[in-house]
């Protein structure tokens, strides 16, 4: 077994099974809805979903607090003293969480943080590959790890289709006259990670069903994917003949292996029901 346990925030969207059997730790995010915060990944994004669709109130989510992160340290001290965390953060520049993982750590040199610079199943597809390499080769030291993680962080790329621009308008990320261009001639803005940040790249126009279609053939070839594995992000709601045309297109192309991650709380309070993505590593 590995010295270095590694952990991530909810918002890397891995399911509480895929967490557990990768050895990863999840430190909880926040959404606040209601008139109540929530730890994100305690609830359906369907509840979600549904209290905007009635109120209009659109929920807002928080990065990890210092205190969740000296919780989760703590915890794994007392079950595996003398082991080495790595921490493997949600993208710095949307949230607070890495910062508040430093301050937990109070200069600690068994914990170090890295800057996933990505969100989502950008990260979650990072965190799963280091944990992979720590599972084959359980003798690989800190500073291996680090530089490993860092050369995933430079060849991963994440691109995906909100199912919903009223989310992105009402959180003030969209304006009122692009939300209504894009709503009257079919567009669909293609949000990409560009050093962290998420930007509208490109825009598609045409049905859900058939901007998918393109995106899947267009992404694996513009940045060269490695065939070995695809993540493909879908958010509750989306067509399910969508979601097996989008796994025929991977078949096609030659991914081995293709795993979907349904968007959690965090990013789906801005990207809404019916999302799509496709998160892979260039060859």
């Amino acid at each position: 077994m590995s010295e270095i346990v590694l952990i991530a925030e909810s918002g890397c969207d891995l399911t509480p099974e895929l967490a557990k059997e990768n050895g990863v730790t999840i430190v909880p995010m926040h959404v606040t809805f209601g008139g109540e915060t929530r730890d994100d990944g305690a609830f359906p994004t369907t509840l979600m979903f549904e209290h905007y669709k009635r109120t209009r109130d659109l929920p807002r989510t928080s990065g990890c607090t210092p205190h969740d992160f000296e919780t989760a340290f703590a915890r794994i001290k007392a079950e595996r003293p003398g082991a080495k965390i790595l921490h493997l953060a949600y993208s710095a520049s949307t949230t607070c969480s890495m910062q508040s993982a430093q301050i937990a750590a109070k200069g600690d040199p068994d914990i170090v943080s890295i800057d996933t610079k990505s969100v989502a199943a950008a990260q979650a597809a990072i965190v799963l590959r280091t944990a992979r390499l720590l599972r084959e080769k359980p003798q690989t030291t800190m500073d291996e790890a680090v530089a490993a993680v860092n050369a995933m962080i430079a060849k991963v790329h994440m691109g995906f289709f909100p199912g919903d621009l009223d989310y992105l308008r009402a959180g003030g990320r969209v304006s009122n006259a692009a939300y209504l261009g894009a709503t009257i001639l079919g567009l669909h803005p293609l949000i990409e990670i560009e050093d962290g940040k998420l930007l509208s790249t490109k825009k598609y126009r045409g049905s859900m069903a058939r901007v998918i279609a393109r995106l899947m053939e267009d992404y694996p070839k513009r940045w060269n994917l490695d065939r070995q594995e695809l993540y493909l992000i879908y958010g509750a709601g989306l067509d399910e003949a969508i979601m097996r045309a989008a796994e025929e297109s991977a078949a096609r192309q030659g991914f081995m292996h293709v795993s979907w991650v349904q968007t959690g709380c965090v990013i789906a309070a801005h990207s809404g029901p019916g999302a799509f993505g496709i998160v892979g590593f260039e060859a």
